[in-house]
């Protein structure tokens, strides 16, 4: 094996013929749906799939869109660290779900939108609608090429795989499916790939230890992980991600029939469940085989998101294709996530930036569509090559990414739920929101919180049997998300720290997105209420002025019956 790799072992040719099978299965799904959809002639079923797709593909779809290979890897290695409470989650699915189905599926399926920020300028303005793109857009690129790099970084470090021709590969199979089949390309490919993902799981699920530290009801906010934090924090991060994200948003408003999108929500919670549970499985197995000879102390990995690979080529390299299936299921969840955001991001451009702007034939539109999905994915390739430039800002980048998501379900929520939110308090909310939450999230990368509130459980390397010069009692790791790379030469500092260090910044970073939300809530009221100077008409119509209706809730009620779409 060659020195610039830490791993157990390396690739046989039976791996790369499983990971290149992946490949070549997702690439042909594309040629399918771009040889079936000729007659796709409208960029509404290029981005949309037609309005027409039923609930179990979407609903796979939606589990497999955000977990990404760095969720495959990395929250295995949470479980490793802290234990299994990440299981908490669970519950913060189902309210998730439930708030989805029955707050913002209603009013985006029947309005009938394409892109989730229509309705800021039919209920705002188009101000507000031109920031919640552009937000959408920075941190939809900037996590893209992340999601390609970091675990093609990982398993480069540990299985000696070659690095740019992963990222590469990875970048052009998503642009290429993308571009040819459309939404509908997308959706099958994310459930082939969610399969490989849950089959990647299993293969090296083979038994399990103690590391069940799971119920912890401290109410504690600093404490990173516990019962709360993971169910009110993870709500929030999980109902902005749902609720108003446009790639998931997309998918379910695509479905044929509104009972078939809430559908679609529901049979997603088993998806969902299956790859938590999975992941806390692979986790415990983790320390099964280390909990007497720890490879992250002792050196044989430079992070602990490197500890699954590791395991894979430890326990399974003598087993030909196995550990290919691994780095399949690993990648399966880059394709599906990047795949996700390309045609996220051609659908926004497109209806928020193009449309309003041009008058070209629906032709014209499905081309220009494709070309975006080009240009997108040629941008998510180009910030993977940024982002292996940028060293610990990574970590920075991934935490900014849910960070931004809380203020803009707080901008929702209030045009949604507050009939007399205006335009002004939405804006100002918006934006007080981003820099309450940017300003702690990054004082916690400055500042990380002292292991005595993150609490990693006990690792040894008593039991190794080999003698090595690059022991690492001390260092700890930043505190990011599971589905975050974690820091690979970051030590804390025992010095003084402030109140402000202490409390502020030592916040779970499960609280970043509530506090987004309610700040951009109560902002926006407040604004909204003192600047009103009489009653709000609510019964204007919107072509005569932006912002006073709230479509949601209104005394009349909308026509749908001139719509093709079915509720």
């Amino acid at each position: 094996m060659s020195g610039d790799t830490l791993g157990a072992g390396s690739f046989a040719v039976a791996d790369y013929v499983v990971f290149a099978l992946m490949l070549m299965v997702s690439a042909a799904v594309g040629v399918y749906f771009a040889w079936t959809g000729r007659g796709q002639r409208t960029s509404g079923d290029f981005l949309m799939g037609g309005r027409r797709l039923t609930a179990l593909p979407v609903s796979l779809s939606l589990t497999a869109s955000f977990m990404s290979a760095i969720t495959v890897l990395s929250n295995p290695a949470e479980v490793y660290r802290y234990g299994a409470s990440i299981g908490f989650y669970g519950f913060s699915y189902i309210i998730t779900i439930l708030v989805t189905s029955e707050v913002f599926l209603p009013v985006f399926y029947r309005l009938a939108v394409t892109s989730t920020y229509e309705y800021l300028e039919l209920r705002f303005n188009r101000a507000t609608r031109l920031l919640g793109t552009v937000l959408f857009i920075v941190q939809t690129i900037l996590y893209t090429g992340i999601v390609i790099y970091a675990p093609a970084l990982a398993l480069n470090q540990v299985t000696g795989m070659d690095l740019w021709g992963a990222v590469i590969s990875t970048g052009v199979v998503c642009t290429f499916y993308c571009t040819m089949g459309g939404l509908k390309a997308v959706v099958w490919t994310d459930v082939f790939q969610l399969g490989v993902m849950l089959a990647g799981f299993l293969s090296v699920i083979v038994r399990s230890g103690g590391r069940l530290h799971f119920w912890d009801f401290d109410t504690n906010p600093l404490r990173r992980h516990t019962f709360w934090t993971i169910t009110i924090g993870g709500t929030f991060v999980w109902v902005s991600i749902y609720g108003i994200n446009q790639a998931q948003v997309q998918r379910y408003i695509s479905c044929k029939s509104i009972h078939h999108a809430r559908a679609s929500l529901y049979i997603n919670l088993l998806g969902l469940g299956s790859i938590l549970l999975c992941s806390v499985f692979a986790g415990m197995c983790l320390y099964s085989v280390y909990k007497n000879c720890d490879p992250w102390t002792a050196g044989l990995v430079s992070a602990p998101d490197q500890l699954m690979p590791y395991l894979v080529m430890d326990i399974l390299g003598d087993y030909p294709g196995l550990p290919g299936l691994f780095v399949a299921a690993a990648y399966s969840g880059s394709l599906s996530t990047v795949s996700s955001s390309i045609n996220a991001l051609a659908a926004v451009t497109m209806e928020d930036v193009i449309k309003p702007h041009t008058n070209v034939s629906e032709k014209h539109l499905s081309f220009i569509s494709k070309g975006l999905s080009f240009t997108f994915g040629v941008l998510c390739i180009g910030m993977a090559g940024l982002a292996s430039l940028m060293g610990g800002i990574l970590q920075a980048a991934i935490s900014i990414f849910g960070i931004i998501g809380g203020p803009l379900l707080g901008l929702f929520t209030l045009g949604i739920l507050c009939p007399f939110a205006n335009s002004k308090g939405a804006l100002s909310g918006l934006v007080a929101g981003l820099v309450v939450s940017l300003w702690v999230g990054i004082g916690a990368h400055i500042y990380p919180p002292p292991p005595e509130l993150t609490r990693p459980l006990p690792l040894t390397t008593e039991g190794c049997n080999f003698t090595t010069d690059s022991l690492n009692w001390t260092s700890t790791v930043e505190d990011f998300p599971p589905c975050a790379p974690f820091s690979d030469h970051v030590s804390f500092s025992f010095t003084a720290r402030s109140a402000l260090e202490d409390h502020w910044y030592s916040l779970s970073y499960l609280y970043f997105s509530p506090i987004g939300t309610i700040i951009s809530m109560s902002v926006g009221l407040i604004i909204s209420v003192t600047r009103r100077t009489g009653k709000l008409d609510l019964t204007k119509e919107r072509e005569k002025k932006f912002g006073n209706t709230n479509l949601a809730f209104r005394d009349t009620e909308l026509d749908f019956t001139k719509s093709s779409i079915s509720t």
